[in-house]
């Protein structure tokens, strides 16, 4: 006796969804693929402006044009030169460059890149892990 074998797969609307969901992931993805590559050139620059200057020896007028050269030729616009807080504290001098970038993907629904390991002190290459000092 021959019998029929019913074939089960996914049907057309179930193709869909998974086509729309993998869509969504992938536009979020390319939406927030250069903010993150914008955050390595800022974390690279503010590791060598941080390496490349004394607390002892430097203003923070001096850091300050430093990162802005360095942004202007880098063309970073997500984060002002302005923004980059650049103070002394008990002798040492920090440069706190911490940002969020906050991007509409669709409608109401928004995407935030926190991007919060850009504390430096000044003469060091590597960020701070602890809480930052006040000011």
């Amino acid at each position: 006796m021959i019998t029929r074998q019913r074939q089960t797969g996914m049907s057309i609307p179930g193709m869909l969804a998974v086509l729309i969901m993998v869509g969504f992931f992938v536009m979020c993805i390319i939406r927030m693929a250069p903010p993150y590559f914008e955050y390595l050139s800022v974390k690279r620059i503010i590791a060598s402006i941080s390496s490349e200057y004394q607390a002892e020896k430097t203003s923070i007028r001096d850091i300050r044009r430093g990162i802005e050269n360095q942004f202007n030729t880098n063309q970073i616009y997500l984060l002002q030169p302005r923004e980059v807080e650049v103070y002394r504290k008990k002798g040492k001098m920090y440069i706190d460059s911490n940002y969020e970038v906050r991007l509409p993907i669709m409608g109401p629904i928004d995407a935030i890149l926190k991007f919060d390991d850009l504390l430096y002190e000044a003469g060091q290459s590597e960020p701070m892990t602890g809480p930052a000092p006040k000011k």
